[in-house]
C-alpha cells in the first residue's frame, strides 16, 4: 500500500503505527479526505491564531493536514493515535502541535472541530457533552464517518448534547454531519460508570471509552477463577489492561508481586489507577501506564504476563497487535515465566503460541473462550 496522501496538489507521506512490512492498509480513510475536500473548497477561511480542534484522528491524517496553517490541537484517547500523529508530522517536516487525551481541558476558543466518529457511543457522548460547554458560538464543527456508521441514533446523539444537526451526501460511502452548537444544552459530564463485582469483592470505575464499561466482560470473568497465586512472582503484567480488573485480582493474590498494568487507552489507565486506588490494601503495588504493548521493557524482568488481546485496531479487525503483544511478552518474561492468555475460541491463539514459545497448554475454556498458557 503507498503511504502517500494526494490532493488539491499536495502530498503527504502517512503511515499507521506501529509501521509494519507489507503494510496493506492506508493511516487514512475516505471520511479523511471528505473531511479534508468540504475544508478546502468551501468559504471557510481559517484563522491563523485560533485553535483547530481535531478529535479521534485515528493516524494523524487530519492533524497533518491542517498543521501548517492554524495551531492544531489533536485530542485523542489512543496512545498508538498519539505516537502516530508525531511520527507523521515529523515525516513530512511539519510543524509542531498539541496532542492531549479525552480527558484533558478542551483549547481556548477553537474555530473549528474536526471529529472522526468512534467507536464507543459513550464515548461520542462525552465528547459532544465537552464540547458543548466550551465551544465558541462561532465554532464550526464538522464530523465525518463511514456513511454505514452514521445512523439516525447518531445525529439524535448530536441534537441532544451539541445542537441543531444535518448531514451531507455520501461521497466514496462516507459522510459529512455539520452541527451548530447550542451553548443553552450545556450539561455537566457524566460522570463514570460504577458496578460490582461482588463474587470478587470488586467495585470497578470506568471512563467513557473503556471496554466493557458498564458489566464485566464473559472472558474476563473466565480469566478471573484462573489467576496463579505464586509467592515467587516478583513482577506481573496486566497486559492490555482495561480497567485493570485483571491485574488487581493479581496484585490481590500476590501481594509479595508488584503489578505493571498496561494500555493504550489513557481512559482505561485512568480507570485502572482508581480501580486500584478503590480496591487493594496497597495501591502503590499497581502500577498503570499507558504504552504501546511492551516497548522499552526490559528483556528477562517479568514473571508473569496476563493478557487479554484486542482483535481490532481503530475500526479494523486484525491480528498484528496480539502477535506483537504475545512477542513483546516473550522477551520480557525471566526464564520459565508464564503469558496466560485469553481469547475466542475462533481466532487461533494457540497455534501462534506454540510456534513462538514452542509450548502451549489450555488451561480452561469454555463454549466461547480458551485460556492458553506457554512458558518461556
Amino acid at each position: 500500500m503507498k503511504p502517500e496522501l494526494t490532493l488539491h496538489g499536495r502530498t503527504l507521506t502517512l503511515q499507521r503505527y506501529p509501521v509494519r512490512n507489507k503494510e496493506t492498509l492506508q493511516a487514512w480513510d475516505a471520511a479523511d479526505e471528505y473531511l479534508i475536500n468540504h475544508i478546502t473548497e468551501s468559504d471557510i477561511t481559517l484563522d491563523p491564531a485560533r485553535p483547530v480542534l481535531i478529535m479521534n484522528d485515528s493516524f494523524g491524517a487530519l492533524t497533518c493536514w491542517f498543521a501548517a496553517q492554524s495551531p492544531v490541537c489533536s485530542m485523542t484517547d489512543s496512545h498508538i493515535a498519539k505516537l502516530a500523529t508525531e511520527a507523521n508530522l515529523a515525516d513530512n517536516q511539519l510543524p509542531s502541535v498539541t496532542v492531549t487525551d479525552c480527558l484533558a481541558d478542551l483549547p481556548a476558543n477553537p474555530q473549528l472541530v474536526l471529529l472522526k466518529l468512534p467507536k464507543s457511543n459513550r464515548l461520542l457522548v462525552w465528547q459532544l457533552q465537552q464540547l458543548c460547554q466550551h465551544l465558541p458560538a462561532d465554532c464550526i464543527v464538522i464530523a465525518a464517518a463511514k456513511a454505514k456508521e452514521i445512523h439516525t441514533s447518531t445525529l439524535k446523539l448530536f441534537e441532544k448534547h451539541l445542537g441543531e444537526t444535518k448531514t451531507s451526501l455520501a461521497v466514496k460511502k462516507a459522510r459529512l454531519i455539520f452541527c451548530q452548537p447550542d451553548v443553552s444544552q450545556a450539561a455537566p459530564l457524566p460522570p463514570p460508570l460504577t458496578w460490582d463485582v461482588p463474587e470478587h469483592n470488586l467495585t470497578l470505575t470506568n471512563h467513557a471509552n473503556v471496554f466493557s464499561g458498564d458489566s464485566l466482560d464473559i472472558g474476563a470473568r473466565l480469566l478471573l477463577e484462573h489467576i496463579p497465586a505464586n509467592p515467587v512472582y516478583k513482577d506481573i503484567i496486566d497486559l492490555g489492561c482495561g480497567n485493570g480488573v485483571i491485574g488487581i485480582k493479581a496484585a490481590q493474590l500476590n501481594p509479595q508481586a508488584t503489578v505493571t498494568c498496561i494500555d493504550e487507552s489513557y481512559m482505561a489507565v485512568a480507570s485502572c489507577r482508581e480501580n486500584a486506588d478503590r480496591n487493594l490494601d496497597n495501591p502503590a503495588q499497581l502500577i498503570a501506564k499507558v504504552n504501546n504493548c511492551l516497548d522499552d521493557f526490559p528483556a528477562d524482568s517479568a514473571d508473569l504476563v496476563l493478557c487479554n488481546p484486542p482483535f481490532h485496531q481503530q475500526n479494523t479487525i486484525t491480528d498484528h497487535i496480539a502477535w506483537q503483544m504475545f512477542r513483546d511478552a516473550r522477551h520480557t518474561l525471566r526464564n520459565q515465566g508464564a503469558l496466560i492468555v485469553i481469547g475466542n475460541r475462533h481466532l487461533g491463539y494457540g497455534e501462534k503460541l506454540k510456534r513462538l514459545f514452542g509450548n502451549v497448554s489450555v488451561v480452561a475454556q469454555n463454549n466461547k473462550f480458551v485460556i492458553y498458557q506457554s512458558v518461556k
